[in-house]
């Protein structure tokens, strides 16, 4: 499980990390990430739409397996990180590991647009 202190609950810290932050797409998954200035503390939080995966149990899942993978990767974000994880209908078949490996390679893309300034 993510500890608290990382969780991203904050509908703004959303909002804002949606819009401002770089994109990095995967079929599986969607990483938006930012840094904000003066934070030391990274959040992560989660989006899994009912449009994609329909019935709750599924959307539950996907989100737990997600929190785990990002629960081993959280201490290697930049001081300040603000991501949020999307979640596509087909991260429902996926198992851990794939979607271990798509979640890295969004977030290295994300980060890598991030860096080369802030384009989305």
């Amino acid at each position: 499980m993510l500890p608290r202190a990382h969780r991203m609950v904050d509908p703004a810290d959303f909002r804002s990390t949606i819009r401002t932050g770089s994109r990095g797409g995967d079929p599986l998954v969607v990483v938006h990430a930012r840094t904000d200035e003066g934070e030391e503390n990274r959040l992560v939080g989660f989006v899994v739409p009912k449009r994609e995966i329909k019935r709750a149990n599924g959307r539950n899942r996907v989100k737990r397996q997600l929190r785990h993978i990002m629960r081993e990767r959280v201490g290697s974000l930049p001081p300040g990180a603000r991501v949020v994880v999307r979640a596509s209908g087909r991260a429902l078949g996926a198992s851990s590991q794939e979607l271990a490996r798509r979640l890295d390679g969004a977030l290295a893309r994300a980060w890598r647009k991030w860096s080369g300034g802030g384009e989305r």
